[in-house]
């Protein structure tokens, strides 16, 4: 391909990139994209990385307001704010969103340049290029305030990078893998499963174990290389950690191996432990496993539906199988079959819940252009094996029409699910224009969301639990908490976006809680009396 193609491919990325971001996305609409908008918010006001409220209490803090990010990774933050900062337009949603869609352009010619390494001609390039700007299920997420972009921005081009290592003299080949090294500590600092990059480098560069001795030492060099390119990313984010609570990264987070269901992750205190879960044996196990592989709304709701729907949008999922089979033992690919098996067994077997919940679609985010590459490939293996069998079929013909075919699938159902959900901007919600009307501005509230809660009024507090409505009590001594909201209550006693654990309030509230007059339906609102 000419330079001028190339040229002409990424400006259509970048417009693209932009339309699609700020057409689908243009304000944030679940806890995650809050989260981080509102950390970005309060980097700008000069009021650092810190939170005023929970969403969680692994890795909880004693007071607020506290260090933020104990849980989640800082680069999201970092970039809006670095978006905002820019234009001196602090609390503006599109200035947050500009460098998401250059993350988003970037990802895209990584799908363009990949088409072209992987498939070798301009149809190749050019189609899962388009693939991955129209990318289904993702198409409506690239915008978000969220790991999305970035993520796949680092995940992408660092695989890139170890399979191009092999492919030039040593010198070059420490080139790239000093670039993996540092792509892989932007990977982590966007999300915890990023260190896998960093493991799976590690295992491409001594692969096969077996080394002759002339190797073993380019071999050591490189992996020298690549982790200390990732320790001088991450260094200065170990050196917060340090200073914010004593350790290079914080702790807790492991407790999700644990989970006997997701709600464990608002437990109070932090209680899930290998003696807990295998109190029945392995049942717990084989249950949590199961449930994270087929999901518990049927059978597409787990991990495999993420894996066929999301990244292969079912019609391309047997194609890309097909075409990395066909190019199993290429160096090139080693790297991302090497991460793509790692991180899907992780999410499954490792951490079911944080898994099938959202962690796997965030970081698969960055298999989209490699899968949309080898979905290509492995079409023009398809339409080639079918013609040895059926020769008045015009291959090349066929090739094309699939092509425009697969494309104009990808598009419909990006353009379908997206639209459909539409991030629009709106004004404050009802429930919490009143909650700022009647509480005290320095009030804090137990609530389902504290990061859309905060967004909205400046309110602080903390998350609800997943316990007792006795816990209450300890949890509003310990952080100033003065008020409880429970949302979505029914009239048969239920609060469907709260614990069931805290539904016996509604029936019988402890002498603590006291009710409090609130004209919004299917809310109710107690003053806790310390």
């Amino acid at each position: 391909m000419t330079t001028r193609e190339r040229l002409l491919f990424a400006a259509i990325a970048l417009v693209g990139a932009f339309v699609l971001t700020r057409g689908l996305v243009a304000a944030p609409n679940y806890t995650d994209a809050y989260y981080h908008l509102n950390a970005a918010n309060r980097v700008v006001s000069g009021q650092g990385l810190t939170d005023a409220y929970l969403w969680t209490y692994i890795g909880a803090p004693e007071e607020l307001p506290a260090p933020s990010h104990l849980y989640w990774m800082p680069l999201t933050l970092l970039a809006a704010a670095l978006g905002m900062g820019l234009l001196n337009a602090p609390g503006d949603y599109a200035a947050a969103q500009w460098p998401f869609a250059l993350l988003y352009a970037g990802t895209v010619y990584a799908g363009f340049w990949l088409g072209g390494r992987i498939g070798g001609a301009r149809r190749h390039a050019w189609t899962a290029g388009l693939l991955t700007l129209f990318s289904g299920y993702y198409a409506r997420f690239w915008g978000t305030i969220d790991t999305f972009a970035p993520y796949a921005l680092a995940g992408v081009w660092g695989l890139i990078c170890m399979g191009a290592a092999g492919d030039h003299s040593t010198k070059r080949r420490y080139v790239f893998w000093t670039l993996a090294g540092a792509l892989a500590g932007l990977a982590h600092l966007t999300r915890a499963d990023g260190l896998l990059l960093l493991l799976v480098g590690w295992a491409v560069i001594f692969w096969p174990w077996k080394a002759a001795p002339e190797t073993l030492k380019t071999r050591v060099v490189s992996a020298g290389l690549m982790t200390l390119a990732y320790l001088l990313v991450m260094l200065p984010w170990f050196a917060r950690n340090l200073a914010a609570v004593g350790s290079p990264l914080p702790v807790g987070g492991a407790q999700a191996i644990w989970f006997t269901e997701y709600n464990d992750l608002f437990n109070y205190p932090p209680d899930a432990n290998p003696a807990a879960f295998f109190a029945d044996g392995l049942a717990t196990f084989f249950r949590t496993r199961a449930e994270a592989l087929l999901g518990g709304a049927g059978l597409l709701s787990g991990n495999l539906g993420t894996f066929i729907a999301v990244e292969g949008l079912v019609v391309m999922t047997p194609l890309m199988l097909f075409g990395l089979w066909r190019r199993r033992r290429d160096p090139f690919l080693r790297g991302f079959w090497l991460y793509a098996l790692g991180l899907h067994l992780v999410m499954t077997l490792v951490f079911p819940y944080p898994g099938y919940r959202g962690g796997l679609f965030h970081s698969a985010a960055a298999l989209v252009p490699w899968w949309a590459a080898l979905g290509v490939a492995g079409l023009d293996d398809a339409v080639e094996w079918v013609a040895r069998r059926r020769r008045r079929w015009k291959a090349g013909q066929a090739k094309w029409v699939f092509s425009a075919a697969l494309v104009g699938a990808a598009l419909y159902l990006s353009l379908t699910v997206g639209l459909a959900n539409r991030a629009l901007p709106h004004g404050t919600p009802a429930l919490y224009a009143r909650l700022r009307e009647m509480l005290p501005p320095d009030a804090r509230v137990m609530i389902n969301d504290p990061a859309q809660l905060y967004y909205f009024t400046g309110l602080g507090g903390v998350v609800l639990p997943n316990e007792a409505p006795e816990v209450i009590l300890d949890i509003a001594r310990r952080y100033g908490v003065g008020y409880l909201l429970l949302e979505g209550v029914t009239e048969d006693g239920r609060a469907g976006a709260a614990p069931a654990s805290l539904w016996p309030i509604l029936r019988d509230p402890p002498a603590f809680l006291v009710p409090l007059s609130l004209d919004i339906h299917g809310v109710k609102l107690y003053e806790i009396r310390c």
